[in-house]
């Protein structure tokens, strides 16, 4: 251990992404032992990791070997491979200097390989170029932005977005007021939560297509409870499957279209009702003395929604409702945090560190290693949907995982004709059955 100048030991910081952390936090709990004992293995670490289970193997003995600094990136602070050399960037810089002083980065990159078969990108060069101090970056205009139409009918879109304040200015907890403002009529549907995530926003549009029906499209941020922001997996590339959110995949079954903002600016209409909100709303509140979710919520239902609505709200320019009827479609299935799982030989499932048995008079022939759907609903409950199918299930403890797994008596598939009633049984003197007869061969 090194020791400082008075004795106590040097402390040494390891610079970690993100990415790095998350893994980190997987690989020490299956190097340790402890991710064995909350049911986790090298499968499902390979699923957390987004990686192969042979790279975790070489990750968790990697970090045997080295600690943290086994999991950070050995290229780190390293120069690109593909980095061109010193000499050549000071020949580039040394024509520019003598032929093309008064020249920007695009020209001098064209003319540089015309004329004297250099090639190197505008890019790259220009960043030579303002490190030598030959190229000044011009100062950005502001960007110019279209005014937009609003949408004719109720309906078309409406648009979503949080605002987190403090609401209640230090009475009480910290609340997340989640909009959604129709486009074309400035009709608000406020609502406050105790967060902003997958499952409050599920709650607020759950609660909206109830109570108004399927809007044409709903119009927000790229939060990533919203839109996926990663890049495809090989494995999704290769069955040609496109990533989604919960609430993604929830809209597209309600044939709901999500349109995506690339900037605050573009959701003006939201944002101004959150400016408005952030001012009135809260005076409303300190007058009234609520300090807490459930009061504001009463408060916004009974009160302070339908003000702003009657104030603020405009006429359509067509009279048509574009709002859709939700007949046919059971909301709280939709509006659910869906898993896929798969069905073990012993007709039970793992699920959030938790083992579920489906029973014997669920069980239905092709169950085994076919893949069921658990829905998480928004009220906590769970089900398991397997081909369209609800089933029963039960909670078992690790105790009687491990006995059915010993003894799986009466948990076999019922077979065709079993399940459809039409099994036969051979006839004592079924010839099958000489085979098997107890009688001894006769004696030559």
């Amino acid at each position: 251990m090194l020791l400082g100048s008075g004795g106590e030991p040097y402390r040494m910081y390891l610079l970690m992404s993100t990415e790095e952390r998350e893994r980190l936090k997987v690989i020490s709990k299956l190097a340790d032992g402890t991710g064995r004992r909350e049911g986790m293995t090298q499968r499902t670490a390979a699923v957390l990791l987004g990686c192969a289970e042979r790279h975790v193997r070489r990750l968790v003995a990697q970090y045997r070997r080295e600690g943290d600094a086994g999991l950070v990136s050995k290229r780190r602070g390293r120069p690109s491979n593909r980095r061109l050399p010193a000499a050549y960037q000071e020949q580039v810089l040394a024509l520019v200097r003598e032929h093309y002083l008064d020249c920007g980065p695009t020209f001098i990159a064209e003319k540089l390989q015309e004329r004297h078969g250099i090639k190197v990108s505008r890019e790259t060069l220009r960043q030579w170029m303002t490190a030598a101090g030959l190229w000044k970056p011009k100062a950005r205009k502001a960007t110019h932005r279209r005014w937009r139409e609003r949408k004719e009918c109720f309906g078309e879109m409406v648009q979503i977005d949080t605002s987190e304040h403090d609401w209640f200015e230090g009475r009480g907890e910290r609340a997340y007021l989640i909009a959604l403002i129709d486009d074309a009529t400035s009709r608000q549907f406020l609502r406050f939560y105790s967060a902003d995530s997958t499952e409050t926003n599920m709650t607020h549009l759950r609660d909206y297509i109830a109570t108004h029906g399927r809007p044409m499209a709903f119009y927000g941020d790229k939060a990533s409870h919203f839109r996926v922001n990663r890049s495809s997996t090989v494995e999704e590339d290769l069955e040609g499957i496109e990533p989604q959110t919960q609430i993604e995949r929830a809209l597209a079954e309600l044939d709901i279209t999500w349109i995506s903002a690339h900037s605050p600016q573009a959701k003006g209409r939201v944002e101004r009702s959150f400016a408005t909100a952030q001012d009135r709303l809260v005076k409303e509140m300190r007058l009234r003395g609520i300090s807490d979710i459930q009061t504001a919520n009463d408060f916004l239902e009974e009160y302070y929604t339908p003000l702003v609505n009657k104030r603020f709200a405009t006429k359509p320019s067509c009279d048509v409702d574009a709002h859709r009827s939700c007949d046919g479609f059971d909301l709280d299935a939709i509006f659910s945090r869906q898993e896929p799982r798969t069905i073990m030989s012993d007709y039970t499932i793992q699920f959030a560190n938790q083992r579920y048995q489906i029973p014997k008079h669920s069980a239905l022939p092709g169950m085994v290693k076919s893949t069921l759907i658990v829905e998480t609903r928004l009220d906590g409950t769970l089900r398991l949907r397997w081909r369209g199918r609800y089933l029963q299930f039960e909670k078992i403890t690790p105790r009687a995982a491990a006995d059915a797994a010993a003894l799986p008596v009466g948990l076999r598939p019922p077979s065709r004709a079993a399940a459809h009633g039409t099994a036969v049984t051979p006839a004592p003197d079924h010839p099958w059955r000489g085979r098997h007869a107890a009688t001894p061969p006769p004696r030559r």
